[in-house]
């Protein structure tokens, strides 16, 4: 059993940046892939980016790639995502998971564990 819980969301003008992490419990944390998800109201849940267990394979989605970096630290148990160049289409929740998978995936559904979320707002 894995817990997740997110912090560092917030409201933040275009063009500035934000950085979330994603703190897990229990000692198995490097034996999970980890992403990010996000989901604006009304839309379905999206992928954002994602990381393997060693932290050596990062994935992005098109919209975020070259603004965002998905990196984490196996000896404190967190995921981080640092967000910069902020849009207004980047406002939704943003969710951490984790999957036991060694194949890194970007379909929601194939994760095991969510956090509870935490909002990020842009405003122009």
């Amino acid at each position: 059993q894995v817990q997740l819980v997110e912090s560092g969301g917030g409201l933040v003008q275009a063009g500035g940046s934000l950085r979330l992490s994603c703190a897990a419990s229990g000692r198995t944390f490097s034996s999970y892939a980890m992403a990010w998800f996000r989901q604006a109201p009304g839309k379905e849940r999206d992928f954002v980016a994602a990381i393997g267990r060693s932290g050596t394979g990062t994935y992005y989605a098109d919209s975020v790639k070259g603004r965002f970096n998905i990196s984490r630290d196996n000896a404190k148990n967190t995921v981080f995502l640092q967000m910069s160049s902020l849009k207004r289409e980047d406002t939704a929740v943003y969710y951490c998971a984790a999957d036991r998978e060694i194949v890194v995936t970007r379909i929601p559904q194939r994760y095991d564990y969510w956090g509870q979320g935490t909002q990020v707002t842009v405003s122009s």
